[in-house]
């Protein structure tokens, strides 16, 4: 079976790198925001280009501890895009906050600023830009609107490992913003992990507080905190994967342009990519006709692909009813009815990927 994502192929490639760091951390004894937590903060940040990186347990953590890191809470609202992966929507809850969910561009599938800027109330807090599937959202106008309205603007980059935007990556072009290292991301750790990035040192070191009972370096409490702690051993395993995080990326264009070249004369839409702006590509998402008909006809041969994603989080029960706020949110319900992921990570084989494209090309033109 060829999967969508399979990060397992990736531990197998490095096993020997990643299983020294490990037992290095078993060895001495220390598993909890120790020394390789510290390391890979500083290398994460120096990565991306920003002062501050805050390892916690989670992408999601690192969403709701951004917000109340701004002190949201209930009676506020957050804009969001409908048309992301839950967590997203489910972290604004968290803060007690309101989320607003709108529509996205219908050719990057981000956060539209149009929609934005209608959703804008007096009890709106903060925007949330997604950069789904590795494609930045269009970050000048929206930060136009979050600094017009004094409103705190914050990346989620779960998707979006090494994308640019002007030669600037994901994750400094914003107030604040959030990374998953969930094992399918761009940067996977073996488990739950995620950060969050900011240039402010007073917010930097709330977040420190919020993610451990809001204590300061001698353990006195100063704020209502969380356990929310990225472990030793993740961070030891994401210090490997970031050293190699180039040519990740290198390779998920690469196989992006195959995908692109080979399939362009097929009638299905391709990816876009955002003028001055790297696509991460953490997923390859086609929109296509008789996407069930297809996704049947690939498993049948061993390849399977993903849907990201078949419903949007106003079409859930949750935030079907009062829990959320809708907007005209057309062109997200389209795109659930006709996406469809094609496999996608830096392991996959030339060969693999041939198979792909054959069976995709004999499904259309046989």
């Amino acid at each position: 079976m060829i999967y969508c994502s399979y990060p397992q192929a990736q531990y197998e490639k490095y096993k020997s790198e990643i299983d020294t760091a490990i037992q290095k951390v078993l060895s001495n004894g220390h598993y909890i925001l120790g020394k390789e937590v510290e390391a890979f903060e500083e290398e994460f940040a120096s990565w991306l280009g920003a002062k501050h990186a805050i390892g916690v347990n989670s992408g999601t953590d690192a969403l709701f501890l951004a917000m109340k890191a701004y002190d949201i809470c209930s009676g506020d609202e957050v804009i969001a895009p409908s048309f992301t992966a839950l967590p997203t929507v489910s972290a604004v809850g968290m803060t007690g906050a309101t989320p607003v969910l709108v529509d996205v561009d219908k050719d990057y599938y981000t956060i539209d600023p149009t929609a934005v800027e209608a959703a804008i109330t007096s009890r709106t807090k903060a925007i949330i830009a997604v950069h789904l599937y590795g494609q930045v959202a269009h970050m000048e106008k929206i930060r136009q609107l979050a600094h017009q309205h004094k409103i705190v603007l914050i990346e989620d980059c779960a998707q979006a490992h090494g994308a640019t935007f002007k030669e600037h990556k994901a994750g400094v072009l914003a107030d604040i913003s959030c990374f998953s290292f969930y094992p399918t991301k761009n940067l996977g750790a073996l488990g739950d992990g995620g950060a969050i990035v900011v240039n402010d040192s007073q917010v930097a070191t709330k977040l420190q507080q919020l993610r451990q009972y809001g204590w300061d370096e001698n353990r006195i409490a100063h704020c209502q905190g969380y356990n929310s702690r990225l472990d030793e051993v993740q961070a030891t395993v994401l210090r490997v994967k970031l050293s190699l995080m180039d040519s990740f990326s290198k390779r998920r264009t690469q196989l992006a342009d195959v995908y692109d070249k080979s399939l362009s004369d097929l009638p299905i839409v391709l990816p876009s990519r955002r003028n001055d702006s790297n696509h991460a590509f953490h997923l390859y998402v086609i929109q296509v006709e008789q996407r069930s008909k297809l996704y049947e006809y690939l498993k049948d041969k061993g390849i399977l692909a993903g849907i990201h994603y078949p419903q949007a989080c106003h079409q859930m029960p949750k935030y079907a009813g009062k829990d959320a706020i809708k907007t005209d949110l057309h062109i997200t319900e389209g795109l659930t009815e006709r996406v469809i992921s094609l496999p996608l990570y830096p392991e996959l084989s030339d060969k693999d990927q041939r198979f792909i494209v054959d069976s995709l090309r004999s499904f259309y033109i046989n």
